[in-house]
């Protein structure tokens, strides 16, 4: 089991290419909902936090309303990613991050099967949840905290390591700069492929996404050595 192992790549919770593939799928829920939800941002609840505010200000209740159920399903999804670490459970599981990823996967697949028809709200608040659960359950690159579905932290991170490592030829503020950079990279390149798939092929486009976590959710089980145990189970 050793010998196969060490010929796999690592892929732990904490590993730069989850964090580069759980980005990608970032960038694209971003651009996905914005293209084909009017304008929306999913990810992200500051924005319906600040809309609600402002609608409830001018009286305008039922617009204030609609930014509710984002908010509830982010929360939702932090209660689910918790709820996954109970140690119990994650016995059951045997890994909650692999469940994780299966949850998140299942949602999205579903998502692309929803006509255009669907309130616009129905899909934002699964991408909520989807989102949530994503940022609650990886949520470090390396030994460093990044965020997977927004780039604001990733950018200033990147940007006191670049300094850092400019003003003290530091090492490990130069590895933290070169990865928080591909994160930002990836976020963006998703965000391009979202928005490209989305204008051309429409609603079920977010399969893509869907294919992206399926290959994390892989190499996550084959690193767990999952694939090495059946391999030698089988001979």
């Amino acid at each position: 089991m050793k010998e196969l192992q060490t010929k796999i790549p690592s892929l732990s919770s904490n590993s730069f290419t989850l964090g580069v593939l759980l980005a990608i799928v970032g960038g694209f829920l971003d651009a996905y909902t914005f293209i084909s939800r009017d304008g929306v941002f999913a990810n992200a609840q500051t924005g319906n936090m600040v809309l609600l505010a402002v609608k409830a200000s001018h009286a305008q209740w039922q617009g204030a309303l609609l930014h509710i159920p984002p908010i509830l399903a982010f929360i939702l999804g932090v209660l689910v990613s918790e709820f996954f670490k109970i140690p119990h459970i994650r016995q059951v599981v045997h890994s909650y991050r692999r469940s994780i990823l299966i949850v998140e996967t299942i949602v999205l697949i579903t998502v692309g099967f929803l006509p255009t028809s669907v309130p616009n709200i129905v899909v934002t608040v699964c991408i909520a949840f989807v989102s949530s659960l994503q940022i609650s359950t990886f949520n470090k690159l390396d030994k460093w905290v990044y965020n997977s579905t927004m780039t604001t932290g990733n950018l200033r991170t990147a940007t006191q390591a670049a300094f850092l490592a400019l003003k003290e030829h530091n090492e490990e503020a130069k590895k933290q700069f070169i990865e928080f950079f591909a994160i930002i990279l990836a976020f963006l390149f998703g965000a391009f492929a979202g928005t490209f798939s989305t204008t051309t092929i429409g609603n079920r486009s977010i399969w893509i996404a869907s294919v992206v976590l399926v290959i994390a959710l892989i190499m996550y089980h084959r690193d767990r050595g999952y694939i090495s145990k059946s391999l030698l189970m089988n001979k």
